[in-house]
């Protein structure tokens, strides 16, 4: 199925199919991206995480971003302090590694697109992200071509055009209160 980003019902649309543990593509402000609910801990009934990796022919080692719908819903999953220069940076395309309560660390990222923070609202839940491709393959930045490539792998996919840029997420971590970062991208990091 696909419905347009424009479509009044289609944050609705998407959170309906995410809280079935399907798989969508959504558009991001960074890059369109395989989209599923993060379940709680010991709770995997969905195992959307897995579903995607399939999709992409990734490894299991390699986790997915997990998107948040305020910057404040970090505080929810990790007692990490993050610093107020990266705070400020949120929503936006910054991707914060942090140690997670329930033990191990995720990176999360409030992105600065609204439709996609109601999304994530609406499923009560943050939602994996990674970029539409295959695994070693360029990201899919053109809607068509991620139609004709994965439109029969996934449940939904939400049309906003093709990608306006092509620049993922900067990726940071913190260690012991340092900013590292892992990978530069949309926002510079000093």
């Amino acid at each position: 199925m696909t419905c347009s980003k424009s479509d009044p019902d289609s944050a609705r649309i998407a959170s309906e199919v995410l809280r079935k543990g399907l798989v969508a593509i959504l558009p991001t402000d960074t890059v369109y991206g395989f989209s599923g609910i993060v379940e709680s801990p010991g709770n995997n009934y969905f195992n959307a995480d897995k579903k995607i990796q399939e999709i992409k022919g990734r490894s299991e080692n390699k986790p997915f971003i997990q998107l948040i719908s305020s910057p404040e819903d970090i505080l929810t999953f990790s007692d990490t302090r993050i610093p107020e220069k990266l705070m400020r940076l949120w929503p936006g395309p910054l991707t914060v590694i942090v140690a997670v309560k329930t033990g191990g660390t995720v990176a999360f990222r409030c992105p600065g697109d609204q439709w996609l923070r109601d999304v994530i609202d609406m499923c009560q839940s943050p939602i994996y992200s990674t970029s539409v491709n295959r695994s070693g393959q360029p990201v899919l930045t053109g809607i068509n071509e991620i139609s004709r490539e994965f439109e029969k792998d996934v449940a939904l996919i939400v049309d906003d055009g093709d990608c306006r840029t092509s620049i993922p997420s900067t990726i940071v971590r913190l260690d012991d209160g340092e900013v590292v970062v892992v990978r530069k991208g949309a926002v510079e990091i000093n």
